[in-house]
């Protein structure tokens, strides 16, 4: 998936379930990097519920990478078709995996987050580069106009 995922498969996934396990999991010594954790319940062999932790974030409602990880680990297991749905607090998923080739993701992308910088000192950074505030990861963007 192009970074680090650990896929939990449980009869039922709770919020002490996320809560706990989540940063147990994402800082465990077998992840030196840290890893992003889903906590998953198969429904059937084409659905499947899903909540994300993600490293350095905790819950969040919805993880494209994390979605196609799940499918990905659920086929490996027969739990799951390799083209299966992924409803998650987010919104829902579909999640290809043909021929255990290429993982293809469809899906919207939403908008959840817009903020600007506090002032109109030039950012520390360049346009469009990761950047870590308060936990979160984002893209920083200059204000317009």
């Amino acid at each position: 998936m192009g970074n680090p995922h650990c896929v939990v498969f449980c009869d039922r996934i709770s919020d002490q379930v996320v809560s706990t396990l989540g940063p147990l999991i994402e800082a465990h010594d077998v992840f030196p990097e840290r890893t992003n954790v889903e906590f998953c319940r198969v429904s059937d062999e084409h659905t499947v519920q899903v909540r994300i932790w993600e490293r350095g974030s905790g819950e969040t409602s919805a993880c494209g990478t994390g979605a196609c990880a799940a499918v990905v680990a659920g086929t490996l297991q027969g739990r799951l078709q390799d083209f299966s749905l992924v409803d998650l607090p987010g919104g829902r998923l579909y999640v290809e995996w043909p021929d255990r080739g290429d993982v293809f993701l469809t899906g919207p992308a939403v908008e959840v987050f817009e903020g600007n910088w506090p002032d109109d000192r030039q950012a520390p950074v360049p346009d469009d580069e990761q950047v870590r505030i308060f936990g979160k990861t984002g893209l920083l963007r200059p204000r317009e106009g």
